[in-house]
């Protein structure tokens, strides 16, 4: 009679590579002696088991199917694994330590562009996820509990403020302060009942608020359905090095532009 492992041997088999995501150093070190024909790949926000292959993931993505599909996405950027190779991945679901494992196909149809907006874009990775959760946060929340739109304008700052012209006075004029320090999180949310997009430096530095973005917005293709502030988020990050993350009024949805192309769409009622 077989038993468990034999009964589940069919999910490791023939595997190309094993992705532990954020493991323990314990059983990270369970790993370390793989046969050398399967590459051992840690994905998680830091490498803190100091492993050989590692891909970062800045946002901790609650859908296991997408945190997966990100780090699969990275290991083919970086060369680790390629089109068609089986890839064992082990996740925490349910609880803190690793307690699912499955099995997945690394193909060229993940490449979303995911991440290349955060591994190669012109602003710091740690910025970009700030944002990332400035947004995502007034997307849960709103303002006093209503559904509100604001763009932040990632990277490039110097371009971009030549791309574009004041609609208020800039609270940030004289400032040093910079996006994810709790306080200033909170500003952030305030302003952003106002119109005009944020300015951000790519240190993370808050350069402008009240920002009209007059970049030209020919050729610039973006899904229907989607309003000014998503056209103006695409046509500025093609004609300048930033990223644009907005967060939409009308259905709540959190996108990111790079390149004058959407890259990422996040329900914020889902991360």
């Amino acid at each position: 009679m077989a038993d468990v492992s034999e009964l589940l041997g069919d999910v490791t088999e023939d595997a190309d590579a094993v992705f532990l995501f954020s493991p323990s150093g314990s059983y990270y070190d369970r790993y370390a002696d793989l046969d050398a024909d399967v590459d051992l790949v840690v994905v998680g926000p830091e490498n803190s088991v100091g492993a050989d292959e590692f891909v970062e993931l800045p946002l901790e993505f609650d859908n296991a199917r997408e945190r997966i599909r990100f780090g699969i996405e990275g290991g083919m950027e970086q060369g680790i694994v390629e089109d068609g190779d089986v890839v064992v991945c082990a996740v925490s679901m349910f609880e803190d330590g690793t307690d699912t494992v499955t099995r997945a196909r690394a193909s060229d149809s993940m490449h979303s562009g995911v991440y290349d907006l955060f591994a190669n874009s012109r602003a710091d990775p740690g910025v970009i996820r700030d944002v990332f959760e400035v947004a995502i946060e007034l997307g849960k929340k709103g303002q006093k509990g209503k559904p509100v739109g604001a763009l932040f304008v990632v990277g490039d700052a110097g371009k971009v403020m030549n791309k574009s012209r004041p609609l208020s006075y800039n609270p940030f004029e004289k400032s040093h302060v910079h996006v994810g320090d709790p306080i200033v999180n909170v500003m952030l949310k305030e302003f952003s009942r106002l119109d005009g997009a944020f300015i951000i430096s790519d240190a993370g530095k808050i350069v402008s608020a009240y920002r009209y973005l007059e970049p030209s917005a020919e050729g610039v293709d973006i899904p229907k359905g989607l309003g000014a502030r998503h056209m103006a988020a695409g046509a500025i990050t093609r004609e300048t090095n930033a990223t644009a993350v907005v967060l939409s009024e009308s259905d709540g949805l959190v996108r990111a532009f790079k390149g004058g192309e959407l890259v990422l769409e996040i329900d914020p009622e889902e991360y």
